[in-house]
């Protein structure tokens, strides 16, 4: 915290400090609320359970009441220090300053891999492209903080929502640092489905995909039913193979399957958004509540 506030002290502008409990079951509610004696500039909000990072990203988002909102992750992998470049950016009549990572030695190369691979899949098929190595954090002004919130979708993938609201743009480098604590609750299968929801929030490719697959495979079958019968017709009736025939079977039945989980996974989708829940609920707001004891002249 001190580190966060020893930035933004360095700045001409007034600022306030929202920390997000996303539903977690230790103390650290009870820790920023503490924390506010301390740095009065803080806004503590509970979230009434785990919502998602996306979900809290979007709260913080809502809440702040800021004219530029700056997104950054508690474990400090993102330097604090680079808000005065965005800041400066910003004061050139930029709407939205991302950081861009220049490198990615502190990842595995699993990790590297899997991104890299994520970003050209995404950017080839989605009809908004996300710009690679680019994460959450970064400088939004009011402007684009209201085009946000005009989005009504509670499954939110936020990197997508930020690049598709659009408005004039600027690119900072950095290299991202080791995280201070902590170990990320990320794993593979997180992450998988994490960019799941992106190519499903912002493309129906993987559909069309399907469509392609299906008319292909359909004039495999015309084409070799049709030489069969001529086959046949020339030579007579000769002993279907079974091994060739369960094959071919085995591997229609692998399509269909393959092209219904797709289907299901924009059904699904739907299903959720025509539920029409909202992205979260907030169990406390200290700034509210210092708002109602002032209220009762407690």
């Amino acid at each position: 915290m001190k580190r966060i506030t020893d930035v933004l002290q360095q700045t001409p502008y007034d600022y306030e400090v929202i920390l997000i409990n996303d539903g977690s079951k230790d103390k650290t509610f009870s820790v920023i609320k503490q924390l506010q004696a301390q740095y009065p500039e803080i806004r503590a909000i509970n979230l009434s359970r785990n919502f998602g990072k996306e979900a809290a990203m979007t709260a913080g988002i809502d809440v702040a009441r800021g004219e530029v909102v700056i997104p950054i992750d508690a474990d400090l992998q993102d330097p604090p220090e680079l808000i005065h470049d965005f800041l400066r950016e910003w004061e050139k009549g930029f709407d939205v300053v991302v950081a861009k990572r220049a490198d990615r030695s502190t990842d595995s190369w699993a990790k590297k891999l899997t991104a890299e691979l994520f970003y050209k899949f995404h950017n080839a098929v989605a009809q908004v492209e996300i710009p690679e190595n680019v994460g959450d954090f970064r400088l939004i002004n009011r402007r684009v903080v209201n085009a946000i919130q005009l989005l009504p979708e509670n499954q939110r993938f936020m990197k997508g929502i930020f690049s598709w609201v659009g408005f004039k743009t600027s690119v900072v480098e950095y290299k991202r640092e080791a995280r201070e604590a902590g170990e990320t609750s990320f794993n593979g299968w997180k992450l998988w489905n994490f960019a799941l929801d992106g190519i499903t929030s912002f493309s129906t490719a993987p559909l069309r995909i399907w469509l392609y697959i299906g008319s292909f495979i359909s004039t495999l079958a015309f084409i070799y039913g049709s030489f069969t019968i001529v086959k046949t017709l020339i030579y007579g009736i000769d002993a279907p193979g079974y091994a060739s025939l369960i094959t071919v079977i085995l591997f229609l039945g692998g399509v269909q399957l393959i092209g219904i989980g797709v289907m299901g996974e924009y059904i699904g989708r739907l299903y959720m958004e025509s539920k029409r829940r909202p992205t979260y609920i907030i169990e406390e707001d200290s700034l509210t509540s210092q708002f109602e004891q002032e209220k009762r002249g407690e």
